[in-house]
């Protein structure tokens, strides 16, 4: 939906959890639609967030992906939903 991948598949096959196996996407000149990726929970600092206080990246020309009772979300879906999480990284 954001455009950042291309495809993807998920390999259950032997693995408990799945596998996950994602094709990024590249424009025209071979250069990465995700120009950087920033990892905001650690295992050592969580970082929650409630939806009035989800963050914006970039002025809303990034994502923020964050962990819900839902499953992984962006923050724009996580607005609509009115559910707050545990936010993962930004990707911009």
């Amino acid at each position: 939906e954001e455009g950042y991948i291309r495809d993807f598949q998920v390999h259950a096959e032997g693995h408990p959890q799945g596998v996950l196996d994602v094709e990024l996407k590249y424009d025209f000149r071979e250069e990465s639609a995700i120009r950087m990726l920033k990892r905001i929970s650690t295992p050592g600092k969580r970082k929650y967030v409630r939806c009035n206080d989800m963050p914006t990246v970039l002025g809303g020309s990034g994502v923020a992906i964050v962990s819900t009772s839902k499953g992984l979300l962006t923050d724009r879906q996580c607005r609509d939903a009115n559910v707050g999480g545990e936010v993962i990284c930004y990707v911009w």
